[in-house]
């Protein structure tokens, strides 16, 4: 025993000690609360947020004398990413060995031009990711922009400066540029709009390029109105109004993905279009169903991508094609700058980038047909025709929410894949795709995006003005509601319950089972089984967030459910979080040495992470 526990112990009768102790550990709490908070202070009063790399002023062209229209971004200001020229300056490319071996830009880069032109004015360059080889927004050199929504984790990237000056509110909008999520994902994680445009619509001229095939531009807005401004002036729409009834699609299993509850997203759309003209009851889809059958070339990378039999594992398949085409053009584009300089990179990054330098490419043809069968597969599904109107896919932007500043043990990989996988379908597809904020969870703000079909950029960006103020008012609605509780009943009643589920669920009727495990939980919400069974119910039907949920619960009320692990496990694996599904199963193995199940589905897991 150590001393102070010796001394301790000899005096616990004396009152006067636990007196001393209360308030030593009173002054040990307010300390470390109080630095915290200083800690936080000191990061939001970094100035401009960490945003800029370098701030100044480029003023709009003139306004052309009547009868020439007004200047449709007239009074607004912007933030460019530093992988755009401007003329006099060096284009960073989120690195300083990548400046200092470059020269000052002679041009300006085209969508630069053309906000000047449609008079706004530019006000400085962003932090990005370190050659665009990220998803974090972390930067090492430059400092890693502060998210104001959540200023103790990361603003997403790779346009993280971009999106961290939006939602700061030092300038009206922001341009990035989108290979795999580099908008969508800061968008999300910020809480703001993104609008990754249908690829090849707005000029890359005066861009540095990260992989032709993916890259897009893009920005983003705090307000639907300014995004939708800035899209008709990218784009050179014209306001001709064109009525058009709107279908929307919602990806079940992507929705699952989420760790967002469905009423604080599904059910908010599905309510906010309910309340519009011109739009049809929305639609569902497995969309891993749907890519799996429509996408042939895929199938080879499915069966090295994982060993799920179903969750998301075409589309975990899809985000690794992106991936490795991303590679492939990155190396084309820059391996020989990467060789000569030898850069000094973040270690994530050069990890990124020892990857795409040391890719093989024997196999890119196949990368580009697998791209042009998903931009087939997904322009069938959404584009109008003689028998269907204007579809729209409708996702869960990122599946997790923001990772945590500086993680002492870096972000696992797992984490990374999740957050492509969303990203992975308007990448693959070259459609458009934006990106809107509903509200918050538990503190982090909740992000659902809209996908078209390519050339649907202006029906995207009137369909988002169109309906953002009804979905408003509905994020409202759901953040006043408390939910209602649910009250015990005569406990024979629930278990006949329970016994019409099992009928129905030996009968593979997985819908009616799970209503009737339901209703057993609303009369009886204390009985573990309900819960694991409809579990169960709910794996057969695809709906794993649901089925974690359930057995999580059962398992907090019998922590001796073998069952509840197993079900978890399978959930989660089919979720793509292995880690999580691995440690259910040695739970369960804990319980029951010898269950065959577990030990099969334990050591896949642990290969399957090795």
């Amino acid at each position: 025993m150590t001393k102070p526990l010796a001394l301790i112990k000899e005096h616990a009768s004396n009152p006067k000690l636990w007196v001393v102790i209360g308030v030593t550990v009173a002054g040990i709490v307010v300390l470390a609360e109080t630095r915290r908070r200083r800690r936080k202070a000191m990061l939001m009063n970094r100035e401009d947020f960490g945003a800029f790399v370098e701030r100044f002023q480029i003023l709009p062209f003139p306004q052309p004398p009547p009868p020439a229209a007004k200047q449709s971004l007239s009074g607004l200001t912007f933030a460019i990413k530093d992988i755009f020229d401007v003329k006099g300056y060096v284009t960073g490319f989120g690195n300083p060995d990548w400046r200092r071996t470059h020269d000052v830009a002679e041009k300006m880069g085209m969508v630069v031009t053309a906000l000047l032109k449609n008079g706004a004015t530019c006000v400085g360059k962003t932090v990005m990711d370190e050659l665009g080889m990220g998803i974090t927004g972390e930067n090492m050199h430059y400092g890693t922009p502060i998210n104001p929504q959540m200023p103790s984790f990361v603003p997403g990237g790779s346009s993280s400066g971009s999106a961290v000056a939006v939602a700061a509110e030092l300038v009206d909008f922001a341009v990035g540029t989108d290979t795999i999520g580099c908008i969508r994902i800061p968008a999300a994680f910020c809480g703001i709009f993104g609008f990754r445009p249908s690829h090849g619509t707005v000029s890359m001229i005066g861009t540095i390029p990260n992989s032709q095939s993916l890259d897009t531009i893009g920005w983003l807005a705090r307000d639907p109105s300014v995004l939708h401004r800035v899209g008709y002036a990218l784009l050179q729409l014209n306001n001709v109004e064109t009525r058009r009834a709107r279908r929307l699609i919602f990806a079940d299993d992507l929705f699952q993905l989420s760790k967002v509850p469905k009423h604080k997203s599904e059910y908010v759309i599905s309510k906010a279009i309910g309340n519009l003209s011109g739009y049809q009851p929305p639609k569902h889809i497995n969309l891993d169903q749907y890519i799996a059958s429509n996408v042939p070339s895929l199938k080879g990378f499915r069966g090295e991508s994982t060993n799920l039999e179903n969750g998301t594992s075409t589309l975990k398949a899809l985000s690794s094609v992106m991936v490795s085409l991303q590679r492939c053009e990155f190396k084309t584009n820059h391996e020989e700058w990467v060789k000569s300089v030898k850069p000094k990179l973040a270690p994530d990054v050069s990890n990124h980038v020892v990857a795409a330098i040391n890719t093989k490419q024997e196999n890119v043809k196949t990368l580009y047909k697998i791209r042009t069968e998903t931009q087939a597969c997904v322009q069938s599904l959404l584009k109008p025709s003689c028998w269907q109107d204007d579809g729209m896919l409708v996702i869960p932007t990122v599946a997790d929410p923001p990772f945590r500043l500086n993680a002492k043990k870096g972000y696992p990989a797992e984490a990374h894949d999740r957050a492509l996988i969303p990203s992975s379908i308007a990448s693959m597809s070259a459609c458009c795709q934006v990106t809107v904020p509903l509200g918050k969870h538990d503190g982090c703000p909740i992000s659902v995006s809209f996908i078209s079909y390519h050339g649907a950029d202006k029906f995207l960006l009137d369909t988002v003005l169109d309906m953002y103020t009804s979905l408003q008012e509905q994020v409202e609605i759901v953040s006043n509601s408390a939910p209602l509780p649910y009250t015990n009943g005569n406990m024979d009643a629930s278990e006949l319950l329970k016994e019409k589920g099992n009928a129905a669920f030996k009968g593979k009727q997985w819908n009616k089972a799970a209503n009737y495990y339901t209703e057993a939980i609303k009369l009886n919400g204390k009985n573990a089984t309900y819960y694991c069974n409809r579990a169960a119910a709910y794996l057969e039907l695809g709906c794993f967030q649901q089925a974690e949920e359930d057995c999580s619960k059962a398992i907090s009320l019998d922590k001796k459910n073998v069952k509840a692990y197993l079900r978890r496990g399978t959930a989660r694996e089919s979720l793509v979080r292995y880690q999580e599904a691995a440690r259910d199963f040695e739970s369960a193995l804990v319980l029951e040495p010898h269950n065959k199940v577990a030990s099969l589905a334990e050591r896949r897991l642990r290969k399957l992470m090795s």
